[in-house]
């Protein structure tokens, strides 16, 4: 298991730290008996298995129940489960327990299981370890429950329901969400507000397991529940969980600035607690960015700013300045270049979005100048099959981005006159030409010396008239000049064919 999940350790005002070692613990008591367990850690690394001998050691020196006893257990209990003896670490923490009632004080022996239980946590990664930290938690909450110690019982039911969401056991984990629930209310059944802190995790569990399995309705609602709690100040941690989750709610119903925002700040609640997943959430905020057709660089806050030259990010950073260059080529190539951007089952889901609307801005582009025109033409520009390619002209015929004809069986499309596409670029001609034709008459005034044998001014083939027509047939750009053959230039495809 990561070091990122830890997010849902001590709550209220103890500290999100671990302290595995007892370095800084009190060192009085017997002599004898702190030597044993000194020398028992000397040679843990080396030799653990007889260190694992002289721990257990250690609590049958002392006459009652005390410190060292319980310092010796749990570095035995670590050193078993981490040497996979676990039918031995579950019977010495049974043993552990009994030491919690008088032998230690109720704060020191609290924040001991609980960073007990974390170890254990973060070393489980096979059955048999799971089953043990399975052994860990009932123990634990039996232990807790008869003592009263309803903080630690909390605690540990929601580190019990977290591993219950990791293995994806939902059935289990409503059933335990349910308990907590109930004991985050006050008699009359309203939210205890003294547990807001506990509510706010129980509901960080509730919206992972409904985007897990894609129940956005249920989603929804804790998502603006878990908005609404005021009593509590939660690790940024749970709160960059749930903004998380709730910005691919908004991604899922299309709501690319309600996802922006929400991705936003789960990267800075990410941020603020150190955790790893801020990279994986600033590349869903980037992808926002594109999907909303943005301008606005992602990188461009103070926040963010720091990550820009970050390598783990640096494919999707070249992917916003392809997309925002409309650079549909470079924009390919990243993709194709960096697997690993797709390996991320949220972004391989979206991306494809992305894609069609470069791809289609570049179809526009390509094709705008054109009367009639291949599919080959586009696939040899654009890099894509000759069926996406008709896919695309396909929808910008359906939306109306081109009033158009595709022949199937020659693989040609015709572009009618009145074609958005066409009449756009006609457009751009004008104004062109317009606005060139205002700067020669203001630089020539009346444009003497450049007139021909009739008295119209002559502009590099372009011949300027008071009336009719804007473009005459001497106009290598007219749209109703027929290709000439073996001929090029930039307007030689306006009226011809690709």
């Amino acid at each position: 298991m990561s070091d990122d999940d830890d997010f849902m350790q001590d709550s209220g005002d103890e500290e999100y730290d671990f302290e595995y070692e007892d370095e800084d613990e009190d060192d009085s008591g017997d002599v004898g008996i702190e030597n044993k367990y000194y020398n028992a850690k000397q040679v843990k690394i080396d030799n653990p298995e007889e260190a694992i001998d002289e721990f257990l050691g250690v609590p049958a020196l002392e006459q009652d129940k005390g410190d060292w006893g319980f310092k010796g257990l749990k570095q035995a209990i670590k050193l078993e489960f981490k040497l996979g003896r676990y039918s031995d670490a579950v019977e010495h923490y049974r043993e552990l327990l009994t030491y919690v009632k008088s032998a230690v004080t109720r704060n020191y022996s609290e924040k001991s299981i609980n960073n007990m239980l974390d170890y254990i946590e973060k070393g489980s990664d096979d059955e048999r370890a799971y089953q043990c930290m399975e052994e860990f938690y009932s123990l634990t909450l039996r232990s807790f429950q008869n003592t009263n110690n309803e903080r630690l019982w909390l605690k540990t039911n929601i580190k019990l329901a977290r591993l219950w969401l990791e293995r994806k056991d939902y059935s289990q984990l409503r059933k335990k969400v349910r308990e907590l629930h109930r004991a985050c209310q006050r008699e009359d059944g309203s939210d205890d507000p003294s547990k807001g802190t506990y509510l706010l995790e129980l509901y960080a569990l509730e919206i992972q397991m409904y985007a897990e399995t894609k129940n956005n309705k249920r989603l929804k609602a804790l998502y603006q529940k878990a908005l609404r709690v005021r009593s509590a100040v939660p690790h940024p941690k749970i709160m960059g969980i749930i903004r998380e989750c709730g910005g691919k709610m908004h991604m899922s119903e299309e709501n690319w600035k309600e996802a922006q925002s929400d991705f936003f700040e789960s990267f800075r609640n990410y941020d603020e607690a150190g955790s790893m997943q801020r990279i994986q959430v600033l590349k869903y905020l980037v992808l926002t960015t594109m999907l909303m057709k943005s301008d606005i660089n992602p990188f461009d806050s103070q926040e963010t700013q720091p990550y820009k030259n970050d390598p783990r990010i640096a494919a999707m950073t070249d992917l916003v300045d392809a997309y925002q260059r409309d650079d549909i080529r470079t924009y390919e190539d990243i993709l194709s270049k960096n697997a690993d951007v797709l390996a991320d089952p949220f972004i391989a889901e979206n991306i494809d979005e992305v894609s069609r609307n470069m791809r289609v801005r570049a179809v526009q582009k390509l094709t705008a100048p054109y009367k009639r025109f291949t599919l080959k033409f586009i696939t040899k520009h654009i890099r894509i099959t000759e069926p996406e390619a008709q896919d695309i002209v396909s929808y910008l015929i359906l939306y109306g981005k081109m009033k158009a004809k595709i022949d199937q069986e020659h693989g040609t499309v015709e572009v009618e006159a009145d074609s958005p596409a066409y009449l756009e670029r006609v457009r751009q001609l004008k104004e062109c030409y317009i606005l060139m034709r205002k700067s020669w008459t203001h630089l020539l005034n009346d444009g003497e010396g450049f007139k021909d044998d009739g008295g119209q001014l002559v502009l590099q083939g372009m011949r300027v008239t008071g009336g009719g027509p804007l473009f005459q047939s001497d106009d290598p750009l007219a749209p109703n000049r027929p290709r000439r053959r073996g001929r090029g230039g930039a307007g030689a495809g306006l009226r011809g064919n690709a």
